[in-house]
């Protein structure tokens, strides 16, 4: 007896690629339904080599579902995962609505899957910012090798991170200077095309904005809240994926070659480290697969017990279709929910 699934969601980048993500892996799911808002009420949408027609999210009985991949934002998410989580369907939430909520699992599969019995509290567990799980991912394993004191990551992340709009503008952009029209700012406050824009979300009292306060509390939440970090978050024009240099410090000794050779071994993680032109990975390589990549792997010699690389991973994916998906299927490999029909 398989599972029943709603996608929250299904018609924006993110839902899409759950759905796709959910079809790819064979997820053991007797039924997926699509469901979005009102105004995307009968809109299609691609499951597989299926076609779902989308619901409307206030038409939904979640009450024979068994579990909810919501990414409809976090305003949404706050006012219904509650209610569907009160009618025992797990809400995988992809927003940030519920990750510092002490009683909400915040969960990377590959890094902390023991929290995800927590659920039971509020029927949420919530997915980390798409930034933060490449990061955890890369770390975890050195982390266990050597413990890490400090993390400074540079991020530089991909449009796709802020929506279908923010893609448009980027290919909207492009195209006007190519041909001398103006070009107009409108979802990022300057202008993205052959450009860097050192600002992601809101700026808050201490000059930092929140996407670099999001990966500080995340790192702490799920990997270890002694770990200092210090994160700068930048939008590049790149459509998908998310790259990062991370440098780090930690308590007792590692060298480049050991933590490669504990990367090439740990979850999640390909290393593609060669000391020549080309012989790393980029975003573009990147898109489109599972893997958080990591190359130019050296020692820091800046400071005792330091290590730099640089990590890529597709920021729709493993940042946030993927790794919902994967709580999904940690919550049912595990034995820590039973599909209603069965019971």
């Amino acid at each position: 007896m398989g599972y029943k699934v709603a996608v929250v969601g299904a018609t924006g980048n993110v839902g899409r690629e759950m759905l796709s993500i959910l079809a790819e892996r064979g997820f053991p799911a007797d039924e997926v339904i699509a469901v979005a808002s009102r105004r995307s009420q009968g809109t299609e949408v691609s499951f597989g080599d299926k076609t779902l027609k989308v619901q409307a999210l206030e038409h939904v009985d979640f009450s024979d579902v068994d579990i909810c991949v919501m990414s409809a934002g976090g305003s949404i998410s706050k006012e219904w995962s509650p209610k569907i989580g009160a009618q025992k369907c797990v809400v995988i939430d992809n927003s940030s609505a519920w990750r510092y909520d002490e009683d909400v699992p915040l969960v990377v599969p590959e890094v902390n899957a023991d929290a995800a019995a927590g659920f039971t509290k509020k029927y949420i567990i919530a997915n980390p910012n798409c930034s933060t799980a490449q990061l955890v991912v890369a770390l975890k394993p050195l982390h266990d090798k050597a413990n890490i004191k400090r993390v400074v990551v540079s991020t530089y992340q991909s449009v796709s991170g802020a929506g279908k709009d923010a893609m448009d503008e980027l290919f909207t952009q492009t195209r006007a200077i190519f041909v001398s029209d103006p070009v107009e700012p409108k979802k990022f406050p300057k202008r993205i095309a052959f450009n860097l824009i050192p600002h992601i979300d809101v700026f808050m009292e201490d000059g930092f904005t929140k996407e670099e306060w999001k990966m500080t509390a995340e790192t702490k939440k799920i990997l270890d809240p002694k770990i200092k970090l210090t994160a700068t978050c930048v939008r590049v024009p790149v459509f998908v994926a998310h790259s990062e240099v991370v440098n780090i410090e930690f308590e007792n000794a590692i060298t480049a070659d050991e933590a490669r050779s504990i990367l090439r071994e740990a979850p999640g993680c390909l290393v593609v480290d060669k000391h020549e032109p080309g012989g790393y990975i980029t975003p573009y390589e990147a898109a489109g697969e599972d893997a958080t990549y990591i190359s130019r792997i050296r020692e820091d010699i800046t400071v005792e017990n330091g290590l730099t690389m640089w990590v890529v991973s597709d920021n729709l994916r493993k940042g946030a279709a993927l790794n919902a998906v994967q709580i999904a299927e940690v919550l049912i490999n595990r034995g820590l929910l039973k599909p209603k029909k069965a019971a």
